[in-house]
């Protein structure tokens, strides 16, 4: 179905549109909330408090073509939201890294489910090594796939500084792997 039909449809009440809109956007939604999160219950938590404020708030909706950035602003304000609170109460234990993603093989061959997830192990554990500016950068950027301008619009800041911090988050990104290839290797 169409972006533009099925946010109408939504708007308008119609649970069934609402119920592909969740199919839609779920994955998404909670691929974005897994890099502010420290479980993946978590995630799912976070995920869920998104779709709610998403649904009350459903009438509001822009149009089909701003509809994507305003939804992962949104789901980026859940999160920070949720982190602001954590400070104020942190937890009592901390997570491993290792058990922030869930990582199930997607592959029939066990050899590439084996180098795919490790790939993607590394992946996670050098993201969750950045700072939070740049792991924001890499979310909204290379894995959301935002446009520059979209960033710097919900961000609130220059489209130059998005750029910058942009290349500055893939360095740091590329220097976290090579480190944890480099400790892996000893």
């Amino acid at each position: 179905m169409e972006l533009a039909t099925l946010l109408d449809r939504c708007r308008h009440g119609d649970e069934l549109a609402w119920e592909a809109f969740v199919r839609q956007y779920q994955r998404r939604i909670y691929s974005l909330a897994t890099c502010y999160a420290s479980d993946p219950d978590d995630a799912r938590d976070l995920a869920q408090d998104v779709f709610v404020r998403l649904y009350r708030t459903r009438a509001q909706w822009t149009g089909a073509e701003t509809f994507l950035p305003w939804m992962i602003r949104v789901a980026r304000n859940v999160c920070l939201d949720r982190l602001r609170a954590r400070k104020a109460r942190p937890p009592a234990s901390d997570v491993p890294a290792d058990e922030m993603v869930d990582l199930a093989a997607t592959t029939a061959q066990p050899d590439e489910a084996y180098t795919a997830g490790s790939r993607r192990r590394l992946f996670y554990r050098a993201l969750c090594k950045l700072t939070l500016i740049s792991r924001e950068m890499i979310l909204l950027k290379e894995i959301q796939g935002l446009q520059i301008e979209e960033i710097a619009r919900m961000l609130r800041i220059p489209p130059g500084t998005v750029k910058s911090r942009s290349n500055r988050a893939r360095l740091e990104l590329a220097r976290n792997v090579l480190s944890l290839e480099n400790e892996a290797d000893r």
